[in-house]
């Protein structure tokens, strides 16, 4: 027996040789001997990857494409490497299941700030990082560190393109920043000296800020939320109960305009997707569907014999701090980036059948699939979990065609080295979503003349839930 994990925080035991499920896996798996796992030693690679194929076999997207099943002592991670279909840019594995598991919901070992790299263009092969958020109540948020700072140096080594990425993963420890930041009246970069970082096991809360302006008598609620789960663990709904609470402070306060920052929401749960999208979403009942999902042939005939078509659909939730109805041209505005992947996306596919969704700012990553976690419970010398993609996300409309990514009404790159605040009416796509509503041009436009430079990396792509869309099944027996 093992656990399925899925979004809610609930788990589901899946007991094969049950009576309602027998008639089914008999048919599905055969009986001859060479799919019978030998008695291999618990904990070793022969037992670990015979499980990893049986969880494929069953649950994987591309389950009919999988290669033969063969005994193999080769190392977990490239066994299952073997397995992957050549359309999956997505699943992975991860030797410690508590981990993975930890990772979704946003718990991280970590200072408390996210960064972006950059190729540094006044000096040939040198890097440099600049914050891009400094995370509440984190030990980060302690220090004297904002949003646009930058540095060259970590631990004292200057960053570089050949030992960057060796560099940045020592920020998972206790380390140092050598940090500048800009000077508005020299116009300039100063030296701010070395900060000390310690790192904890950290839950970052996805609510990171809300507000409302009142800008040419038009009110405008600001709402940025940075990845989706309903609480730090799957018993915990405190994030669902505080985005409950911000779209009542938005209905009491009657804002006529949305602006949703997701440029740094990279994934997460279907459920808190659902959440959000129904707090949204314009002349939406509880009848009406947010999402379609497809999967392999083996689980939809299932699900559908044991729970009916509506199984492969999941419906938007009564919300009674619905703001749709406030919302002029029933319009949201959705500020995007390179890094705003699966389950933002989801959530912006899902809203397109009922409202106007207009996005500023870059290409999202394009991922219209879902997974959930698996991890063994028979063998407790079996850490490993996988993160198998299982589904295949369509709206209401039976549109999924967003697999390389949503392409932004206004297209912006948030890559100009001198940053305001977060929240800051002038900084560069808030400025540009509220002229879009109002009209009213930032005052500090010279922003757009400072300095550009090339990506390279983000500390995003360092968290498991990067480009994560978990999802909720219905109970098998």
């Amino acid at each position: 027996m093992f656990k399925l994990k899925y979004n809610m925080g609930q788990f589901v035991n899946i007991k094969f040789l049950t009576f309602t499920f027998l008639t089914v896996t008999i048919s599905f798996f055969g009986c001859n001997d060479d799919d019978v796992n030998p008695n291999y030693e618990a904990g070793s690679n022969e037992a670990i990857n015979g499980w990893i194929y049986d969880q494929m076999e069953i649950y994987y997207y591309w389950e009919n494409e999988l290669p033969a099943k063969k005994t193999s002592d080769l190392n977990p991670e490239d066994y299952f490497g073997s397995l992957i279909n050549s359309q999956d840019r997505f699943s992975w594995i991860q030797p410690n299941y508590q981990e993975l598991l930890n990772s979704l919901q946003g718990v991280n070992k970590e200072a408390g700030y996210e960064y972006t790299l950059y190729q540094d263009a006044s000096l040939p092969g040198s890097v440099f990082g600049q914050i891009t958020y400094v995370k509440k109540n984190s030990p980060a948020s302690g220090k004297d560190l904002k949003r646009g700072d930058l540095f060259r140096e970590i631990n004292g080594t200057s960053l570089n393109l050949d030992n960057y990425l060796q560099l940045i993963r020592s920020t998972n420890e206790n380390h140092t920043l050598k940090l500048s930041r800009h000077n508005d009246s020299t116009e300039v970069f100063e030296s701010i000296g070395t900060l000390d970082f310690n790192t904890i096991e950290f839950a970052e809360n996805p609510n990171f800020l809300d507000t409302v302006y009142t800008i040419n008598n038009k009110k405008i609620g600001y709402y940025i939320y940075n990845f989706f789960a309903l609480g730090s663990n799957e018993n915990d709904g405190a994030y669902e109960m505080e985005m409950n609470m911000v779209f009542q402070k938005f209905k009491q306060e009657g804002i006529q305009h949305l602006i949703l920052d997701l440029r740094y929401n990279s994934g997460g749960a279907e459920s808190a997707t659902i959440d959000l999208a129904s707090h949204i979403g314009s002349n939406i009942t509880t009848e009406d569907i947010f999402v379609k999902r497809d999967f392999n042939n083996f689980l939809n005939d299932y699900y559908i014999k044991e729970f009916g078509e509506s199984a492969l659909v999941r419906k938007f939730e009564p919300k009674p701090d619905n703001i749709g109805g406030l919302l002029e041209n029933q319009s949201v505005i959705i500020l995007t980036s390179s890094r705003s992947a699966s389950a933002s996306e989801l959530l912006i596919n899902g809203l397109l059948p009922y409202m106007d969704v207009f996005l500023i700012g870059d290409k999202t990553v394009g991922k219209n699939v879902g997974s959930f976690s698996l991890y063994d419970e028979d063998d407790t010398r079996n850490n490993w979990g996988i993160q198998p993609i299982v589904t295949k996300s369509f709206n209401s409309l039976e549109q999924s065609d967003y697999g390389t990514g949503f392409i932004p009404n206004i297209e912006l790159k948030d890559n100009i080295l001198v940053k305001k605040e977060l929240g800051d009416v002038n900084e560069l796509l808030l400025a540009r979503a509220i002229q879009e509503l109002t009209g009213v041009v930032a005052k500090e436009r010279q922003i757009l003349r400072q300095q550009s430079a090339e990506e390279i990396y983000s500390s995003l792509e360092t968290k498991r839930s990067f480009g994560i869309y978990t999802i909720e099944l219905p109970t098998l027996n």
